[in-house]
């Protein structure tokens, strides 16, 4: 009995230990049959091998070309490299080894035997610059997107249109980016290199039956710039043509810069004065806050809900206090407001050979005929200008004087007053608005004014005398401009007598302000 069961023991010994033996003698320190990295077969191979055959993988695939489509022949070519594809888990060649080298005699035994049956497969982990994936994915949207174009309105002489909409078709970003990144990891090959993105509809908003019911003046304003040039008086036109037909859905914001800018000749704008930093400069668009002034009563006749506003740094002559909308590209004023009715709107906007500009905003009135509003402006404080402003610029000739009016400081609110059949029901502020107090300021003209040339200038600055300073920097700009000439010697006496002129104005000043004194 002790010999059949130490049989036993040496049989079971025999078959535990002999696979042991095959194992050990595969362990070549090469990877086992049967594993993959991705779809690449490593088997056999050392780990320096697999990571060398990994990297020229992704070699190979960055510097392939990815044809991205959005259907109907909407193609782009980009390079696998511009996504940023980049491998993370570089340890994988290791992981990879240890199937089948790591463990105990049994569990190396058994992987052994698995991997027999069945291939095993270690994923490559891909990583992602998620910036390029989006300025990739942007350049799709700019070269497929259809834009949408809602169902809107057109107004003519015998009332609205309605215009039809347009379905739009939109590359979804954040779709299309995991079906790139899916199929960089499970379908690219130097044979397959089309990703079709994901395209979704954008349905138009509105319909006909509903843009039928915008008949109703909710508001109306007009203001004047008849005191306009040329250049200010188009780009009045200009940004009001701009506005002038714009449908707005329930709920939508709609906001002047946006509609209006670039800020650009090719748009129709010209340079014009406008307010920076309390002065009065030239800028292509200058005088476009009349047109969203106009808008903004407009607006607050319509009472829709008003998101963003801003008032002038410096009082404006067109409204009242607090009545305007000032909007700046480079300072960040912009006007915008909510179609806070259940209606569409429709904003007409016009000009006149008058130069007179209104805005008209049409849609359902649900007030009651007795439900009226009116805006009054309060003014809180006034802060009168303070002594002139001299300033010497070395930009302009000499000869050159200008002046800026000045702007006197105010602080003010505009109030709503709201009755119903006559009786007052509501009286609430709208805005409160502080404008700078701004001098007058002369500029004087210096380029190219020598060291004696600037002490006579300075002497007229000293008369505080608009006209004499005219006289005497334009004297002195002719006198420069007169040297080499036969009129050189007439012209610097001429400039001579002027800064005598002055000269003699100071001490009359003087004398005067001596006289005062003494009683």
């Amino acid at each position: 009995m002790k010999k059949f069961f130490g049989g036993i023991f040496l049989l079971f010994l025999s078959i535990l230990v002999c696979p042991a033996i095959n194992v050990q003698a595969s362990d070549k320190g090469t990877i086992a049959n049967g594993v993959y990295i991705g779809n690449i077969d490593v088997s056999g191979m050392t780990i320096a091998d697999a990571n060398t055959t990994i990297e020229a993988y992704f070699q190979e695939l960055n510097s392939s070309e990815l044809t991205l489509s959005a259907g109907e022949g909407k193609t782009i070519t980009v390079m696998a490299s511009d996504l940023g594809i980049t491998w993370n888990n570089t340890d994988i060649a290791d992981e990879a080894y240890a199937l089948g080298h790591e463990g105990n005699i049994v569990q190396r035994y058994k992987a052994m035997k698995d991997l027999e049956r069945n291939n095993h497969n270690f994923d490559i982990e891909y990583g992602y610059n998620e910036e390029a994936l989006q300025d990739v994915l942007a350049k799709c949207s700019k070269n497929f997107d259809q834009k949408t174009v809602n169902y809107g309105l057109k107004k003519t002489e015998n009332g609205f249109e309605v215009t039809e909409g347009q379905t739009g078709y939109l590359v979804d970003v954040a779709e299309s980016v995991g079906i790139i990144k899916d199929f960089i990891k499970n379908d690219w090959s130097a044979d397959n290199t089309v990703i079709q993105l994901s395209v979704k509809e954008d349905a138009p908003k509105g319909s006909a039956d509903e843009l039928s019911k915008v008949r109703d003046v909710l508001g109306t304003y007009t203001t004047s710039y008849r005191t306009s040039g040329a250049a200010r008086s188009a780009n009045v036109a200009n940004g009001c043509a701009h506005i002038n037909g714009s449908t707005i859905y329930p709920g939508e914001e709609f906001s002047v810069l946006d509609t209006i800018t670039p800020f650009t000749e090719a748009n129709g704008y010209f340079p014009a004065g406008s307010y920076l930093n309390g002065l009065v400069v030239e800028s292509v668009g200058g005088g476009i806050c009349q047109v969203s002034t106009t808008l903004y009563n407009a607006v607050l006749l319509a009472e829709l809900e008003v998101t963003e506003r801003h008032n002038h740094s410096m009082i404006v002559t067109y409204v009242e206090p607090s009545a305007d909308a000032a909007i700046a590209e480079s300072g960040g004023k912009n006007f915008k407001f909510v179609n806070s009715t259940d209606a569409p709107i429709y904003i007409e906007g016009y000009t006149t050979p008058d130069k007179h500009i209104t805005f008209t905003i049409y849609g359902v009135e649900t007030r009651d005929p007795g439900h009226k509003v009116e805006y009054k402006s309060e003014v809180l404080e006034t802060t009168p200008a303070s002594a002139d402003q001299y300033v010497t610029d070395p930009s302009q000739s000499l000869g050159y004087v200008g002046t800026q009016s000045a702007h006197l400081g105010y602080k003010a609110q505009l109030w709503k007053i709201v009755t119903e059949n006559g009786q007052e029901v509501s009286r609430e502020v709208v805005n409160s608005s502080t404008y700078k107090m701004v001098p007058r300021i002369i500029t004087i003209g210096t380029a190219g004014a020598d060291e004696s040339a600037m002490a006579k200038i300075q002497t007229a600055i000293s008369t505080g005398d608009v006209g004499t300073i005219k006289a005497v920097a334009g004297a002195l700009g002719a006198a420069r401009n007169a040297q080499g000439t036969e009129n050189e010697a007439a012209a610097a006496q001429a400039a001579q007598d002027a800064v005598d002129a002055a000269n003699q104005q100071l001490r009359d000043q003087q004398a005067a302000e001596e006289e005062e004194l003494q009683g």
